[in-house]
């Protein structure tokens, strides 16, 4: 590998987990809505490099978390957006809240760096090349924390590594094989070969381009097309018919409504009745086609079942079916986001389920979905006795705590065929979205993300097309203020109604893909990648490559 100049190297050598904290900050530009894709690669081989040149295996874990302290910082800056709805505590804290989840997060890169120099360099020797080995394992251990980081503490699996791929790199034929997770790997292994051509090209002893800049910046960029080529042709061939030629005439009618209802408003007892307004002129049919009708998370305050304490009631649940039958056709099915009280056995209310609800157009509930996947401070408070004292109460109000669903289910809609549910946050857990045994035509996810800022909605689409993708599924998004979308079963948008405006989308629902391997393995597939891609590390680092 080419020396870097004196004082490069030197201030490399002083610095690096300052180095590596930038790189960090830079790498999440490649995120939405700033999409810097390239920047991502490039701060990732400097990390990548900067680990390689560690001396000592703590260091190489000091860097990697480095790294990840500004790789999520800035890439969750949104959830700084969520604590200004939080009236217990300034809104300052909000960004307390950033660093110190982002203090967490940035274990699993360590670990991934660290692992990474321990395989490579595991019998000394400090060096400075990124070998065969390195790369390997670095791949294979970042594809491993990012499942880790799904699941443990209850997961926060937030923006993977993958989801830059669907801009400008590679997408879909790599994720329907080996996921969201095992596509990270691959774009680290792929960042890897980049930083080990480098290294070759640039070698003083090379026969024919020592000394030649220009002729081995060439030969790198040439060899990098060629590197892609491959992928960039899966792709291609992999974008179904179905798309090029449009939805079938028979399918699903579905209408998706964004009413433009802000967090500020929409627990405002008083605004009510104008929220439900914007809803229902938004929802009246406009011809008598049957239609799915798909309203967002949370999207009435009005309890639907009967059975609750009297005090729980605005409007008796027949009335407040009754406004929802009025905006629909006689064949009509809706869907929506509301809230169920769960009692104890004297009737007092002792907790509540985030809810997806049927109502049919005689005004008859049908089957519910309760979300499983409940968001930490959002809507439960951990070790509420402790938390509660010192003035911390849940972001969103009230004091009743919600209780986990059972998990995928899929509903049967009869007509409109049957839905898998994935209510707001619970669509980004690769692998968690689908009952497998019972595989839906679509999913539909519901959401509020009125209070993640102006980054969170466009990351949190993003990671519902990677499902769309691995699942073979088409998805479908409603949420109050966007982004609402129709994502067809290749991760392609559709149809979408932009943040900050109320609109509707009247559509046919694209359709599904036969089951892909990975909607029949699950996340099997990327930590089996994972596990060849180590012990390939371990082989070539035992013939001292």
């Amino acid at each position: 590998m080419t020396a870097p100049s004196p004082r490069i190297a030197a201030f490399a050598d002083r610095w690096p987990k300052l180095i590596a904290l930038l790189l960090g900050a830079v790498s999440a530009t490649g995120f939405a809505p700033l999409h810097f894709s390239p920047l991502t690669l490039l701060a990732l081989a400097g990390w990548m490099a900067l680990v390689a040149r560690s001396p000592k295996g703590w260091r190489a874990f000091g860097i990697g978390w480095a790294f990840g302290v500004g790789h999520f910082t800035i890439g969750l800056n949104w959830i700084a957006t969520a604590f200004t709805y939080q009236a217990a505590m300034p809104a300052w804290l909000g960004w307390i809240a950033v660093v110190l989840l982002a203090l967490y997060l940035a274990v699993y890169p360590a670990l991934a760096a660290w692992g990474a120099w321990m395989v490579a360099r595991f019998k000394g020797g400090a060096g400075t090349a990124a070998s065969v080995s390195f790369i390997l394992a670095f791949a294979a251990l970042w594809t491993l924390t990012e499942w880790l980081r799904s699941w443990v503490f209850t997961g926060f699996a937030w923006n993977p590594l993958s989801v830059v791929m669907l801009r400008d790199f590679f997408g879909p034929a790599v994720i329907r094989w080996v996921g969201t997770y095992g596509a990270s790997g691959i774009l680290v292994a792929q960042i890897g070969a980049m930083i080990w051509l480098w290294q070759y090209l640039h070698r003083p002893d090379h026969p024919t381009l020592a000394g030649r800049p220009f002729a081995q910046f060439f030969v790198w960029w040439l060899a990098v097309g060629v590197l892609n080529a491959p992928v960039a042709l899966l792709d291609k061939a992999s974008r179904s018919d179905d798309y090029v030629r449009g939805i079938p005439g028979n399918a699903t009618s579905i209408t998706v409504v964004q009413p433009n209802v802000g967090q500020e408003d929409k627990w405002v007892g008083t605004k009510a009745d104008a929220n439900f307004a914007k809803l229902a002129r938004l929802t009246a049919p406009k011809n008598d086609t049957p239609r799915l009708i798909l309203w967002p998370e949370a999207a009435v305050p009005d309890y639907l079942e009967t059975g609750y304490p009297p005090v729980y009631y605005d409007r008796s649940p027949a009335e407040a079916r009754g406004r929802l039958v009025a905006l629909m056709n006689p064949d009509d099915v809706m869907l929506l986001g509301a809230l169920k009280l769960e009692l104890d056995k004297t009737g007092d209310v002792v907790g509540a389920r985030n809810a997806v609800m049927t109502v049919h157009a005689d005004g008859r509930l049908g089957p519910r979905y309760d979300k499983s996947h409940l968001v930490p401070y959002g809507e439960y408070l951990p070790m509420r006795p402790i938390l509660s004292a010192i003035g911390l109460s849940r972001l969103a109000p009230g004091d009743i705590d919600f209780w986990p669903g059972p998990g995928p289910h899929t509903l049967d809609l009869g007509r409109f065929g049957k839905v898998g549910l994935q209510v707001c946050y619970e669509i980004i857990f690769s692998g968690q979205v689908v009952d497998r045994d019972h595989r839906p035509a679509f999913l539909f996810n519901p959401s509020n993300d009125a209070w993640f800022g102006s980054w969170g909605p466009p990351q949190h689409l993003a990671q519902a097309r990677l499902r769309a993708i691995e699942e073979g599924l088409p998805v479908v998004r409603s949420t109050p203020t966007g982004i609402s979308a129709v994502i067809d079963a290749d991760g392609w948008v559709r149809e979408s109604i932009p943040m900050h405006q109320a609109g509707r989308i009247d559509t046919l629902l694209p359709p599904a893909h036969a089951p892909t391997l990975f909607a029949r393995h699950g996340n099997v597939l990327p930590v089996g990648f994972a596990l060849l891609l180590l012990v390939l590390a371990i082989a070539f680092r035992r013939r001292g490559r």
